[in-house]
C-alpha cells in the first residue's frame, strides 16, 4: 500500500498573506509542517503542492519535493488532486500547510483507517471539545457520528489502531447535536470538534475534485459536506488532542514563542501544542 502525504501551500492566505513563508523561527512555516509530516512512520513520501513560485523556491531551499499547481484552485483538495494525479499512490493524506505542530501519529492513524477499512474512500479526525464556548463558535467545526466504538471500526469491527472510529453523519459550524434539555448546548465533552486533516484513496480524491459544490457545502463553507451529499462515507477517528493551526499573525506569534521556549530547553525536540484551533480552509 503506497501512502503519500501532500501538503497544500497557498501563498495568498486571506487572514495572513504569505504565512507559509513566515520564518521568525529561522525556518519557514511550511518547513515546520513538512518536517513534522516526515516523522510519520507509514507514508513513503511527503510532497508540497504550491500555488506560487516563491513557495517552490522556499521548498527547494530545505530539500522538500514541491509541485507548482494552478493558482486558481478553490480548495486544498483540488490543489492536491492536481499534484498527485501522476504519482504512484494508493492513499493520499492531506496535511494543511499551516500545521507546524501536527502530531505525526495522527497521520499514521489516518492512513491505518483506510488501510484497515478498504471499502471506505475517505477518513478524517476529531477530538472531544473541552471548552463550552467552543461549541457555539462557528470557527470550530463540529461533527456528529453514527457511533463510537473504542478500538474498533463501526463499519466491520476491524481494529483501527486503538482509536475510536465511526461514520460521519454531518459536519457543521453550528452546535450539533442540539441539546434540548440544556437549552441547546450541553457539556463540552458531548461534542466532537473536527480536525482538518484528511486521508483519501487516490482514485476517490481525483473523482472528488471533479464534483461540483453541493448546497450544504456552499451554505456551511465546508467542502467535506460534498462527500456526504454525494452519498460517500467518511470514517472519523477520535484522538485525545490536536495541534494548533496558524490562521492569523497572532496565532503565528504564539507558535513562535512556543517554538523558542521548546528549543531553549531542548533544541532537538518539537512538541505539538494541545487543543488549538484547526484550519479547514
Amino acid at each position: 500500500m503506497k501512502i503519500v502525504v501532500c501538503i497544500p501551500a497557498r501563498y495568498d492566505s486571506t487572514r495572513f498573506p504569505g504565512k507559509v513563508l513566515a520564518q521568525d523561527t529561522g525556518k519557514f512555516l511550511i518547513q515546520h509542517t513538512y518536517e513534522r509530516a516526515c516523522k510519520a512512520g507509514l507514508p513513503q513520501r511527503v510532497i508540497i503542492a504550491a500555488d506560487d513560485g516563491r513557495v517552490v523556491r522556499a521548498a527547494e531551499s530545505f530539500g522538500a519535493p514541491c509541485v507548482l499547481t494552478r493558482a486558481d484552485h478553490q480548495s486544498g483538495t483540488d490543489r492536491i488532486a492536481e499534484a498527485v494525479a501522476d504519482l504512484d499512490a494508493d492513499i493520499v493524506v492531506n496535511v494543511q500547510g499551516d500545521e507546524p505542530e501536527i502530531d505525526p501519529d495522527h497521520i499514521d492513524l489516518l492512513a491505518r483507517l483506510l488501510v484497515e477499512n478498504p471499502d471506505v474512500p475517505m477518513a478524517t479526525l476529531a477530538t472531544p471539545l473541552r471548552l463550552r464556548e467552543q461549541v457555539a463558535d462557528p470557527n470550530v467545526v463540529k461533527v456528529v457520528v453514527a457511533s463510537l466504538v473504542a478500538g474498533r471500526s463501526s463499519l466491520d469491527n476491524r481494529s483501527v489502531a486503538g482509536a475510536a472510529a465511526a461514520r460521519a453523519i454531518y459536519f457543521s459550524r453550528s452546535p450539533i447535536p442540539y441539546d434540548r434539555d440544556k437549552g441547546g448546548i450541553g457539556p463540552a465533552a458531548n461534542y466532537l470538534r473536527h480536525i482538518g486533516i484528511y486521508a483519501y484513496r487516490k482514485g476517490f480524491l481525483l473523482q472528488l475534485a471533479t464534483l461540483p459544490q453541493t448546497p450544504l457545502e456552499r451554505t456551511e463553507k465546508l467542502e467535506q459536506l460534498r462527500v456526504l451529499e454525494n452519498g460517500h462515507a467518511i470514517l472519523v477517528g477520535t484522538v485525545e488532542h490536536t495541534a494548533e493551526g496558524i490562521d492569523t499573525p497572532q496565532q503565528y506569534a504564539a507558535f513562535v514563542q512556543r517554538y523558542r521556549k521548546q528549543n531553549t530547553n531542548d533544541p532537538t525536540h518539537d512538541t505539538p501544542a494541545s487543543q488549538g484551533q484547526d484550519s479547514n480552509d
